[in-house]
C-alpha cells in the first residue's frame, strides 16, 4: 500500500505540474504566436494522450498488487463483536461464527484486547449484536464496520512488535468515545502461549471475593470459567487481570480502578450498561476487586 501511495502521488504530481505549467504559459504568452494547428496538438497530446497514458500506467500498477493484497490469511482467525460499549473477542475460530451474542462456540474468549502474531496474516471476523460499530486500529489497518446481521472480514499483517491502540470509529451511543481496544502484536510463540493460557479456566480458590462476586449477581452477566459464573451479557472475566486495561481501554488494570468501576461504572463511563454497586460496603467492593485482580 505504501508503494501504491508513492506511485499514485508521482503520477498526480506529474499531471498537476503539466496542467499548472501550461495554464501559466497560456495566461502569460501571446496567443498570436501559436497557430490553430499547434493548439489542436496541445489538446490532443496534453489533454488526451498524456492523461490516458499516465492513468493507464497507474491503473496497471494498482491492479498488479491486488493478488498480494487478497492473499489468503496464514495466521489465526479471530472473531470480534462490537457491543455497547466494548469488544467481545474469540480466538481459534473455525468457520463462520455468524452474528450472535455468544461468539462462537468452541472459541477461546476474551475482551477488549486482541493478540496477533507478527509477520502473519491474521483474519478478523467482525460482527455486532446491537448497532453498527467500526473497528479501527490506525497503525495496522483502515476502518471496517461491524454490522448486525453479517460478518465482515479484515486481514491484519503487522510487521512490528508492540501494542497498538484502537477504537470504535462509528458513533454507536453515549459511550462511543470510550469504546477502545488494544492490539498486541507478539511473536508467534508468545501468541500461542497466550491463547493456550486464555483457554485454561481461572485459577481460583474459595476466597471472600469470589463468594461476594457470586452473591451479588455478578455471575449473571460475566463468565469466570472454573466457577459457577456463566453469564454472557458482559465481558468474559476468566483472565481479566492479564489485560492492560479495564472498561474497554478506559482505565489501567489496577485493583483500585476495578473497585472504582464496580462502585460507579456510569460515573466513569456514561452510558455503560453495567449497573452500579456503590450500595455495597467499600470493604466488600475491595474484596471483589482484589479477587478479580488476581485472575491472570
Amino acid at each position: 500500500m505504501l508503494a501504491l501511495f508513492w506511485v499514485l502521488l508521482a503520477g498526480a504530481v506529474a499531471i498537476w505540474v503539466l496542467v499548472i505549467g501550461l495554464s501559466y504559459y497560456a495566461t502569460k504568452g501571446d496567443p498570436a504566436r501559436h497557430s490553430e494547428k499547434t493548439g489542436l496538438r496541445l489538446i490532443i497530446w496534453g489533454g488526451c494522450v498524456f492523461p490516458t497514458v499516465v492513468l493507464a500506467a497507474l491503473l496497471f500498477w494498482g491492479l498488479k498488487i491486488m493478488p498480494e493484497l487478497r492473499r489468503p490469511a496464514d495466521g489465526p482467525t479471530i472473531a470480534v463483536a462490537g457491543e455497547r460499549f466494548w469488544w467481545r473477542v474469540a480466538y481459534e475460530v473455525e468457520g463462520d461464527p455468524g452474528v450472535v451474542r455468544n461468539l462462537p462456540q468452541g472459541g477461546v474468549p476474551s475482551a477488549n484486547e486482541i493478540w496477533i502474531p507478527v509477520n502473519k496474516r491474521s483474519e478478523i471476523l467482525l460482527g455486532s449484536p446491537d448497532v453498527i460499530h467500526s473497528f479501527w486500529v490506525p497503525s495496522l489497518a483502515g476502518k471496517m464496520d461491524a454490522i448486525p446481521g453479517r460478518v465482515n472480514r479484515l486481514v491484519l499483517e503487522p510487521t512490528e512488535l508492540g501494542v497498538f491502540n484502537g477504537a470504535c470509529a462509528e458513533f454507536c451511543g453515549t459511550a462511543h468515545a470510550q469504546m477502545g481496544l488494544r492490539v498486541v502484536v507478539a511473536t508467534e510463540d508468545d501468541f500461542s502461549r497466550y491463547v493456550r493460557a486464555q483457554a485454561e479456566p481461572a485459577a481460583v480458590d474459595d476466597s471472600p471475593g469470589l463468594r461476594l462476586f457470586l452473591q451479588n449477581g455478578c455471575g449473571g452477566c460475566h463468565t469466570v470459567r472454573g466457577t459457577p459464573a456463566e453469564g454472557d451479557v458482559g465481558p468474559d472475566l476468566t483472565h481479566v487481570a492479564s489485560r492492560r486495561t479495564i472498561a474497554a481501554g478506559l482505565l489501567p488494570m489496577t485493583q483500585e480502578n476495578i473497585a472504582a468501576f464496580i462502585a460507579s461504572p456510569d460515573h466513569l463511563k456514561p452510558g455503560v450498561e453495567m449497573p452500579a454497586f456503590g450500595v455495597l460496603p467499600d470493604a466488600e467492593i475491595a474484596l471483589i476487586a482484589e479477587w478479580l485482580g488476581s485472575l491472570e
